[in-house]
């Protein structure tokens, strides 16, 4: 059994196991830290962003396309449509992949990239809401994207990376960044996915069988485990153990894997969740009694259904409900509508708010009582009319490189009175903000990540005693963030083995195929003369033709030969005939 390692951010995973034959996929994230060494794309043509002065190279062989790089507060930035990186496909062909398996909706932002145009033709399985709420994510930033084509495409730079500025010069292997897809690669792509429920078992080929079980990270999202024969192999990307709104995680199903192979712990592991939450209300309500309006960057679902209904209750309690909020997201309708009817997906307590009946969410109520109004775009019909401030607007992208949240950082950036929260981790925030600097705005980080976090996944790790425990390289050794924190890794077990990797390595897993079942033929089972040979215990020989079909193992007896054929019928003759 091998693991190929084609992603390198262990919050965007992509993985590939060979077994039994197969190929599988697990997971494929995108990393799309890349853009954030890209100017913003504004929905108009901005002033600033047009006058900021070129970067040129000292050395006078060298010449770039005009504007091909701009210079703003000390950090150059790449003047051209933002790009991608895709996961690694040097070390494994797309075409050979047998099955992907996604685990969650942010994990499959890479999908079009490995199913268009590589000539694959196996099978994708996801949930209905990894899916559905995948391609919110999906079209959301197709659009973004398209909204705001750029002229020009910069390629030069990459050719003289090393005497580029910072941060430029530090980027790793920009050649493999590709610009992002179209919506009709998204639309083929997502018609290969089929849908599966929890806890359904799927046949892989005959060969090995997956089942997805709650992870109890966001909506429909999934751990994977694949069983072949005696072996259990278990895939944890992106659970929490926190009480939210998804379907609580599934820990009895993961218990005495073979391996386990572990990604997508928080990207946050120095703060509380529900510390931030509190801290994000505290500065939305400062905000807005000091007569500012807050922006908060974000994605069309997951954790921003958590900040509707927290911040409304926030601002309910503090006087301020008439206070409006903006949902601003090309899928902001489906989004908002889809939530409400995934019941079988939903916690306990959510799932009973249904057959009350009673909206699973408050932002259905939210919606209908006029706090808190969603639009596709800023330009929108009815949205002027609509827009009044103070407010508190939430649109994408949290990269502030393209999206409506690039307008609002130039109408708000030069007032302190407004505030930004950054609640998604993805992205560190003040590269987020280095292009539009200098900014006056009040900027505050608030990550809000329920993933699993060091001290969780310890604990989760010893209940479920795995017999091999894989991880990426990042998880033994604290995070830049918190470099002192020696706590914030993976403990290492004095008696279990545990495999660490990093992006581009193909590593060889200690499980080796032990056994394997076969059916036996009726009549030969009918034919079998056991003998006992101790008190308990009987054997018998067999002699039989084995055929193997699609991974089965058929035991078959032996074609009779002409002699035995001719010994038969003879018995046969000789019988006596009943009158």
């Amino acid at each position: 059994m091998k693991l190929y390692a084609l992603s390198g951010d262990p919050a965007k995973p992509c993985y590939v196991v060979s077994f039994k034959d197969l190929l599988i996929m697990l997971d494929c994230g995108l990393s799309v830290n890349s853009v954030l060494n890209f100017l913003p794309l504004p929905l108009v043509q901005s002033a600033r962003f047009h006058s900021l002065p070129n970067w040129n190279c000292r050395d006078p062989d060298i010449q770039l396309d005009d504007g091909e790089i701009k210079e703003c507060c000390g950090c150059a930035f790449i003047n051209s449509a933002p790009e991608f990186v895709p996961p690694l496909d040097k070390i494994i062909n797309f075409s050979e992949i047998d099955v992907i398996l996604i685990s969650n909706y942010t994990n499959m932002m890479a999908l079009p990239f490995i199913t268009e145009g590589t000539g694959f033709s196996g099978t994708v399985y996801a949930t209905e809401p990894t899916l559905q709420i995948g391609r919110f994510f999906l079209e959301e930033l197709v659009e973004y994207i398209e909204a705001s084509p750029k002229e020009n495409t910069a390629r030069m730079w990459k050719d003289i990376q090393h005497l580029l500025p910072q941060p430029l010069n530090d980027v790793f292997k920009p050649k493999n960044w590709r610009h992002l897809f179209s919506l009709d690669a998204v639309n083929k792509s997502l018609a290969r996915v089929q849908m599966t429920g929890y806890d359904q078992k799927l046949d892989i080929f005959g060969a090995l069988q997956v089942t997805p079980v709650s992870s109890g990270f966001c909506l429909g999202s999934s751990n994977w485990i694949i069983v072949s024969g005696q072996e259990k192999i278990s895939y944890i990307s992106g659970s929490s153990t926190l009480t939210t709104h998804p379907r609580p995680i599934n820990q009895a199903a993961l218990k005495y894997s073979d391996v386990i192979i572990m990604a997508g712990l928080t990207q946050a592991p120095h703060v509380n969740p529900d510390g931030m939450l509190g801290e994000l209300c505290m500065n939305v309500v400062m905000t807005l009694r000091n007569g500012g309006s807050v922006l908060i960057p974000c994605y069309p679902s997951g954790v921003v259904y958590d900040l509707f209904e927290c911040l409304s209750s926030s601002l309910d309690n503090q006087g301020f409900s008439q206070i409006p909020m903006f949902f601003i997201s090309p899928v902001a309708d489906s989004s908002l509508a889809y939530s409400n009817i995934l019941a079988e997906w939903l916690s306990t307590s959510k799932q009973n708010k249904v057959y009350i009946p009673d909206e699973p969410f408050p932002h259905a109520n939210l919606v209908k009582n006029a706090k808190l109004k969603h639009f596709k775009h800023i330009y929108s019909e009815g949205f002027s009319t609509e827009f009044r401030q103070p407010c508190v607007v939430f649109c994408g992208h949290p990269s502030l490189r393209f999206g409506d949240a690039v307008h609002f950082v130039e109408l708000w950036g030069s007032n302190p009175q407004h505030t930004i929260i950054f609640t998604e981790p993805d992205f560190p925030y003040l590269q987020a903000l280095a292009p539009y600097q200098p900014l006056a705005i009040k900027t505050v980080y608030c990550p809000i990540e329920t993933s699993l976090n060091f001290q969780q996944a310890n604990k989760l790790i010893k209940e479920l005693k795995p017999g091999v425990l894989v991880i990426p390289e990042n998880y033994t050794q604290p995070p830049p963030i918190a470099p002192h924190k020696l706590d914030l890794v993976i403990d290492q077990l004095p008696d279990k083995m545990i495999i660490k990797f990093k992006r581009g390595e193909v590593i060889k897993l200690p499980l080796k195929r032990k056994r394997s079942r076969i059916y036996l033929d009726p009549q030969m089972a009918r034919s079998l003369v056991p003998h006992e040979i101790q008190p308990g215990v009987t054997i018998s020989t067999l002699t039989g033709v084995l055929h193997v079909k699609d991974n089965i193992h058929d035991l078959h007896p032996l074609e009779p030969t002409p002699e035995e054929l001719a010994e038969e019928q003879q018995k046969l003759s000789k019988k006596p005939h009943l009158q």
